[in-house]
């Protein structure tokens, strides 16, 4: 009943998820409580009638640059941290079943028994159908960002919007934790997101969206309810586009 007296600015969501994000307020690992209210976050914009993919990090098990400091080769330190998304995913798709929500997981390189092999075709029809599509493995390949992977697959399965899950309220001139003058951005365009090097995704990241026509928000997922108010066009965070 709900979905089809709600108006939505957004149908078809990317969210961008780090691996941090799972982690909550411990150093390493999955936080238990962090995945129910993330569940909760997605299950809010399900009901809505809202379309939603998740493009998750692993920088909560594994971070290949650091690896690369103590002597570890790059790609193989890559290719670690795309088994890390894949841990990340698992949990994901657990604690959003417990939601009873339907979701698939597909990743970039299948692990038989535990994942889908990722297929753009097949993940817009699963979003069609009112799945959750985790995706996961980055894009496959190292050297190659999970920011960059979310862009790539927003594009890839014609979302609407890429949505940019982080600690801060907005997209700042500063770290506002460090610096607490810094200016505080409500729109950018991707020109300027790139001239500024503000950092907020990595810059292929913004490139490919820039190509692609693809908006990006970017806004606090601790306050609870951003994701909604997000879906249905309220100005939460940072919009980013060609303005």
């Amino acid at each position: 009943m709900e979905q089809q007296a709600v108006q939505l600015k957004y149908r078809r969501i990317l969210l961008k998820l780090s691996g941090e994000a799972l982690q909550g307020d411990n150093l390493f690992g999955i936080d238990a409580s962090k995945l129910g209210r993330i569940s909760e976050e997605v299950a809010s914009l399900t009901e809505l009638g809202a379309q939603v993919a998740l493009v998750v990090g692993g920088g909560n098990l594994i971070r290949g640059a650091d690896l690369c400091v103590g002597g570890i080769d790059r790609v193989a330190a890559d290719q670690m941290g795309m088994l890390a998304t894949i841990v990340n995913g698992l949990a994901l798709r657990d604690a959003f079943t417990k939601k009873n929500l339907s979701v698939s997981l597909m990743s970039a390189f299948s692990i038989h028994g535990m994942t889908e092999t990722y297929d753009n075709y097949l993940a817009r029809e699963k979003l069609s159908q009112g799945k959750v599509v985790i995706l996961v493995g980055g894009t496959g390949n190292p050297l190659v960002t999970t920011d960059s992977a979310a862009a790539l697959r927003g594009i890839e399965i014609n979302a609407d919007i890429v949505v940019k899950a982080t600690k801060v309220d907005a997209v700042c001139s500063d770290d506002p934790i460090r610096n607490p003058e810094a200016k505080r951005f409500t729109h950018l365009t991707y020109d300027e997101v790139l001239e500024k090097q503000l950092g907020v995704m990595d810059l292929t990241s913004i490139l490919l969206c820039r190509e692609g026509g693809l908006p990006i928000r970017v806004f606090n997922m601790n306050k609870q309810g951003g994701l909604r108010r997000i879906a249905l066009g309220e100005e939460v965070g940072t919009l980013i586009d060609n303005g």
